[in-house]
This record gives C-alpha cells, structure tokens and sequence, in this order.
C-alpha cells in the first residue's frame, strides 16, 4: 500500500517536537507569527493555510533545519 505524505514544505519526519512549558510553546507561536507576518508581507497576499506554516515552522526551528519562507 503506497501513502501520499501529507505534511507541510519543511515538515520534520524524524523528531518530535516538544515543549517544556505553555510559556515556551507560547514564545514558539509568537515567533511563528512574526515569521508569518514577514511571509505574508513577501507574498504579498493572506494566507489561508496559516496553520500548516506555523506547523512546518515551529517543527524547523526546533528541529534546527531550514525555515519555510
């Protein structure tokens, strides 16, 4: 049986990601924001999926691999 990923650009596949606290969770989701912002701002345009961006975001940073744009 063959499976499609699905994920978002950027997705880690192999770590999980993990907070220690809500205050850390927090911080990633207001560095997510202003990462988005910026994207946005570049595009252009709103963007409807801005809960997979803020995903493959957060996932990257503390993955250490390469933010989306």
């Amino acid at each position: 049986m063959s499976t499609t990923d699905t994920r978002p650009h950027g997705a880690a596949t192999t770590t999980a990601t993990t907070f220690s606290s809500t205050a850390d969770l927090t911080s990633a989701l207001i560095r997510a924001a202003i990462a988005h912002g910026q994207h946005e701002t570049r595009t252009g345009a709103e963007d409807p999926n801005w809960p997979d961006w803020y995903a493959a975001y957060i996932v990257a940073e503390q993955a250490g691999t390469e933010l989306p744009l």
